[in-house]
């Protein structure tokens, strides 16, 4: 009895050694946090950048919703609740006939890009949308926008906004209706879009790439379905009607277990790239099942299709991706990459763009994640590289090349975006361990 009480004793004793050594160093970590210069600086950039308007970066005219849905909590504390609702409301007010609705939008003196296929609208003549038609992620981007605009402000006046008689929340209702109707995939029980790559807004096989023709080839991806799935509950918070949350939490929960039992791979621990309930486009001898999808993934993680033990196996698997490519960060869109010409143009190749460019609008949203779910020092590890990309190129760069080159939009809002409300996640922390 003796020798079994001293067995206790001694176990207490390390327990509480190993949670004071645990406590002495999340304490030193959140004095690191809160005495780093270099993420004031980020934070103070990225704010002046949102600043400047809610286009989605140098370069673009355009207000994007996946964008805008990236950088709004800082809009809305760096600029006043009702520029950002206006903002919104445009969305709603090119929401097409079927219900569908638009990636973004511009005014019309603006609209100078060749795109055959402009979206108009009789409930705002001032402004013209356009959709990349291959990617899903329109309406359940805005979605989120506005759940995320009503949380921060509080302001749910925008709910009840009528357009053409039809209000905000019903025209959300509406949407995912839309894609239930014209992007669900029965046998599947998910959303589809084309081939991209990731996250991706371009498909294979075609020189513009961004509208789905005869050369698109149907696909079921995590991102899709993740997206579609944090929409639901924002529409959840949004609603007080019984019926309509009943319906979502059913909608929710099928589309969970369906993305688990087709696209998560329990031997690997990773995400598989894309069902394809048609043909595929991949070429005899290449595996796309070893491509890490590293957006999708974070995105999943917000969704909570993943365990804990799960977020920190993947997380490693996205380190050490990035340690195999040479590439900056784990903003690495995908590894490895797709071969050599099946994308066309500069995608074509190896960490172009969204085939392997060096993305911090999704690094970002993966340290978010990690924070979220208490991997605060592998957050920190994890989001230095993207603190220095910023610093040593004086903005935020839309996506890097191998070393480290910026590309794209030099003042992109998404990486501002997603960096600063990582750096708001990281101060947070820090200040509830003191």
């Amino acid at each position: 009895m003796k020798i079994y009480s001293a067995y206790l004793l001694v176990l207490a004793f390390l327990i509480c050694s190993c949670s004071s050594t645990k406590q002495s160093e999340e304490h030193q970590l959140a004095k690191a946090i809160l005495a780093d210069t270099s993420m004031q600086l980020v934070d103070s950039m990225a704010r002046t950048a949102i600043k400047e308007g809610f286009n989605a970066g140098s370069g673009y005219s355009q207000i994007w919703a996946r964008d805008m849905n990236t950088f709004i909590e800082t809009a809305l504390e760096e600029t006043s609740k009702e520029e950002v609702k206006g903002a919104i409301l445009v969305f709603f007010a090119l929401q097409q006939k079927n219900d569908e609705m638009v990636d973004g939008y511009v005014l019309k003196k603006d609209f100078t890009w060749n795109d055959d296929t402009p979206y108009y609208s009789d409930n705002d003549p001032k402004h013209v949308g356009f959709k990349n038609t291959v990617e899903t992620d329109q309406e359940t981007s805005l979605i989120q926008l506005v759940g995320k605009y009503v949380k921060k402000t509080g302001d749910t006046s925008i709910l009840s906004e009528q357009i053409a008689g039809v209000t905000v929340l019903t025209r959300m209702e509406r949407m995912i209706k839309y894609l239930l109707k014209e992007k669900y995939n029965k046998s599947y029980g998910l959303l589809y879009g084309a081939m991209t790559a990731d996250w991706g807004d371009v498909q294979p096989n075609d020189d513009f790439g961004c509208d789905w023709n005869n050369l698109s080839n149907e696909a079921i991806d995590v991102y899709d379905n993740a997206m579609l799935i944090i929409a639901l509950n924002y529409l959840q918070e949004m609603t007080t009607d019984k019926n309509q949350i009943a319906q979502w939490k059913n909608l929710q929960k099928s589309v969970k277990a369906n993305v688990i039992k087709y696209l998560w791979d329990e031997k690997r621990k990773k995400f598989i790239p894309h069902v394809y309930p048609g043909k595929s486009p991949i070429p005899a001898g290449f595996d796309e099942n070893d491509i890490h999808y590293h957006g999708g993934t974070a995105v999943a993680i917000e969704a909570g299709l993943l365990s804990k033990d799960e977020i920190a196996i993947v997380n490693k698997q996205m380190v050490e991706n990035v340690k195999l490519s040479g590439m900056p960060s784990i903003g690495l869109t995908i590894y490895p990459t797709y071969p050599d010409g099946l994308f066309r143009g500069g995608m074509s190749r190896p960490y172009i763009y969204q085939n392997g460019g060096d993305w911090t609008w999704f690094g970002g949203r993966m340290i978010q994640q990690l924070i979220a779910n208490g991997f605060v020092k592998e957050a920190y590890e994890e989001v230095r590289p993207m603190i220095d990309l910023v610093i040593k190129n004086h903005g935020f760069y839309e996506w890097y090349g191998k070393g480290g080159v910026p590309s794209g939009s030099g003042k992109f809002k998404g990486s501002a975006g997603v960096l600063s409300k990582s750096i708001t996640q990281f101060k947070d922390w820090a200040n509830e361990q003191k």
